[in-house]
């Protein structure tokens, strides 16, 4: 199990985000969480690589990758997040840069050395992502499409057991959309799980998967509502 959370509670500051959270991720696994903004959708993405605490020690299990996040040290999280890809909806690429050196700056800080080594894993995930002729390109220089690929391919470079995307397809157009979710789910085949937020309900239709909905502090497993698309009000 790579995530199992069982009676958990979220917190921002004081407020209670969700509660008795239950919430299981295995390998291989494709799963969404939907609901409103303000639901708590990224809050609990956050809690996965601590950005956000866990501040209550009533919880029955929270595991992420095999830490127990309730005793897990601030110097533990840097290993935790070097097992873990996480993409963003605003891309959060150093314009600064060329795309080579936006993958080889993370290879850098998680510890990589040897420039031959360094240089074929970035070709591999400029590959696995179609972006191999925009290595040397820089940022602003992409479509928006192309700058969340440049994103899923840093997302790869330490090989990750899981992918945690918050709402990685937001900014994009519809094509755009179904091809980034659709490289996303691609990737589930070689055993990385993705957890990803969205918005985007016909993609649960079209690329199935897992379904988690947050609705009055609470989440819950709705995968059962989405076997065939259901788009009601409340995720417009």
């Amino acid at each position: 199990m790579l995530i199992d959370y069982q009676k958990v509670n979220i917190y921002q500051q004081d407020n209670l985000i969700l509660k008795d959270v239950d919430f299981k991720v295995d390998e291989g696994e494709f799963i969404y969480i939907i609901g409103k903004v303000g639901s708590g959708k990224s809050s609990l993405l956050k809690t996965f690589y601590c950005e956000l605490d866990i501040i209550n020690d009533e919880a029955e299990k929270v595991e992420v990758l095999g830490r127990d996040l309730k005793i897990l040290k601030r110097k533990g999280i840097p290993a935790l997040r070097k097992e873990m890809g996480i993409i963003f909806q605003d891309f959060q690429l150093l314009h600064d840069r060329t795309v080579y050196s936006n993958l080889k700056f993370v290879l850098k800080a998680t510890d990589w050395k040897d420039k031959q080594e360094i240089d074929q894993r970035i070709d591999d995930v400029l590959n696995a992502v179609g972006m191999i002729e925009k290595k040397r390109s820089m940022p602003h220089e992409l479509s928006g499409g192309e700058q969340q690929r440049i994103a899923i391919a840093r997302a790869l470079l330490n090989q990750p057991k899981i992918i945690i995307a918050d709402e990685p397809t937001g900014n994009l157009d519809p094509e755009t959309a179904t091809n980034i979710v659709n490289l996303l789910k691609d990737i589930t085949l070689q055993g990385t799980a993705v957890v990803m937020s969205t918005h985007n309900i016909p993609m649960l239709d079209r690329f199935p998967g897992i379904v988690y909905r947050c609705k009055d502090a609470e989440i819950n497993d709705v995968t059962s509502e989405y076997n065939k698309l259901k788009v009601s009000e409340e995720e417009d």
